[in-house]
């Protein structure tokens, strides 16, 4: 823009060509006063650029100027260029800026671009399609089967309690009430055992106790008043061995907390065990966590697979939509879960059947919130390798497999292991069962209305999270320290020492738990 005098009126000439090239100053005086304003040489798209000083004498005469002997011509470019060493830092900084801007401007381009933008919406809505199908079958699979004929089986029920009032009273005893109702009281036993709650866990599991006997339900509700605070503070005398008690890395003698849960579920069989003396048979062992349930559940995971399973376990959940229980839950590759959400496992068996909505899906072992075990292998003598009786029961590793190489594993996933029935008939877990250790967590995991408990969104995060974490992580690590601290216990264990082993190392993790007077502490 260069305004000029005509007519006694300033005016400004704006001419316009897209693309400029290069710039120049000229300096002219209007009316007594002087301009020095930047001109810029522009370039049309059907004519090349004129030189720096054909368009300056162009444009004095236009307007009428006198033609200067010099004109100043500056290049900046140019003239950085050449007064920059080529490997300077300022040098290598524009290379760098450069080659950014130039990724910048192709980036940019691509994602303009229509190929790419097709693209784009075809990639979306395939995922979206996807996550539907997926949800579809959430919400169109049935539990169970309610047509299927029910034989008149035979179940004892195991439950064991700590600290559990609320739910009990809330939930809980209506809920076994109900389920003995449903299977028929003449078919059932039922096995409570409480240890050291200080709540009021005790009164509550009294008043189940006492409908129980009104109805002629056989049971058996123990309330042990013995507290963890008392078992921890039992410490063995010097030199004294007793199972279940390490030298922890803290440098005292401690109570291992798997054992000590051992124990209690193996009393919670008590009965179990003397009827089976008896001669009298059950059908099925049904363990019952303190959680949220409803009769449907439980006849929904006696279904699981058709009724034929060495175990079914339900999906527990505290805080939706995590699952809860990690410890005890293997993929049918033996490997922990790859993610606590759904669809949570790392072998493609027990993924690809968690994504198909499949009522059985293959696992190496689980025990979350609901767990149905044929009775039999509870109840069969069997002869050990010293000719002595040994049938199935709870068990944690070995005390010094535990205080040597800091290995621990859960007692309901050791159960399992031991169970000659795994192999033949298989373990699963039934995601359409699942359970919640609060009425909150329930309700959130099974909010009926025909509604999906799976969002689309959670659906769409679960299965490319999975496909990055199966990319980017891997469990061989952790795998490879866990076997070589159990060879090495096993081969200390040699020579004229008793031959030491362990046979459930996909339950071992580089782990040490112990009983506190509160629960329990990672060591």
């Amino acid at each position: 823009s260069w305004p000029v005098q005509e007519g006694g009126r300033s005016t400004s000439y704006i001419r316009r060509i897209p693309f400029f090239s290069f710039s120049s100053t000229v300096e002219a005086d209007f009316n007594g006063v002087h301009y020095t304003p930047r001109i810029f040489c522009l370039c049309s798209l059907t004519s090349s650029c004129t030189s720096l000083s054909s368009f300056d004498l162009v444009f004095r005469r236009r307007f009428g100027l006198r033609p200067r002997t010099t004109t100043r011509t500056t290049d900046h470019r140019r003239l950085s260029s050449s007064a920059t060493p080529p490997n300077s830092p300022s040098r290598k900084k524009e290379k760098a800026m450069g080659l950014l801007n130039g990724i910048r401007l192709s980036a940019r381009r691509l994602l303009r671009s229509r190929p790419f933008r097709n693209l784009a919406l075809l990639v979306t809505l395939y995922v979206l399609l996807d996550a539907l199908r997926y949800q579809r079958r959430v919400t169109s699979a049935p539990r169970h089967d309610p047509s299927r004929p029910r034989r008149a089986e035979r179940i004892y029920i195991a439950g064991m309690h700590y600290n559990d009032a609320s739910v009990i009273r809330t939930h809980w005893n209506k809920a076994v009430l109900d389920l003995v109702e449903a299977l028929g009281r003449e078919n059932v036993y039922v096995s409570v055992y409480e240890s050291g709650s200080w709540d009021d866990t005790k009164a509550a599991l009294r008043e189940l106790d006492g409908v129980l006997e009104k109805r002629g339900v056989r049971r058996n509700v123990v309330l042990d008043e013995r507290t963890h605070a008392q078992e921890v503070e039992d410490v063995p005398a010097e030199g004294e061995e007793r199972e279940g008690w390490i030298t922890t890395p803290r440098g005292k003698r401690e109570m291992r907390r798997i054992p000590f849960l051992a124990r209690l579920r193996n009393l919670t069989l008590r009965d179990l065990w003397k009827l089976g003396e008896e001669g009298e048979m059950f059908d099925t062992v049904l363990f019952l966590n303190d959680v949220v349930f409803t009769t449907e559940d439980v006849l929904a995971l006696l279904d699981t697979n058709g009724g034929i399973y060495a175990a079914a376990c339900s999906l527990d959940f505290a805080h939706p939509p995590s699952y809860y229980d990690a410890f005890a839950l293997r993929d049918s590759a033996g490997q922990a879960t790859l993610m606590q959400r759904w669809p949570y496992f790392r072998s493609e068996a027990s993924r690809a059947a968690v994504m198909a909505y499949s009522d059985a899906v293959p696992v190496r072992s689980c025990w979350n919130g609901i767990v149905a075990m044929p009775a039999a292998p509870f109840l069969a003598n069997r002869r050990g390798a010293a000719g002595g009786i040994k049938r199935l029961a709870f068990r944690g590793v070995d005390d010094s497999l535990a205080e040597e190489a800091h290995l621990e594993a859960s007692e309901c996933c050791l159960v399992h292991v031991d169970n000659p029935l795994s192999e033949q008939l298989g373990v699963y877990v039934n995601p359409r069962v699942r359970v919640g250790y609060s009425p909150a967590a329930y309700e959130a995991v099974n909010p009926g209305g025909g509604r999906s408990w799976l969002s689309v969104w959670r659906i769409v995060v679960g299965v490319w999270e999975g496909r990055v974490r199966r990319v980017l992580t891997s469990e061989r690590v952790k795998e490879w320290v866990v076997r070589k601290r159990l060879k090495e216990w096993e081969a200390r264990g040699g020579g004229e020492k008793e031959k030491r082993s362990e046979k459930g190392v996909d339950c071992l993790i580089n782990e040490g738990q112990v009983l506190v007077y509160n629960g329990w502490a990672h060591v």
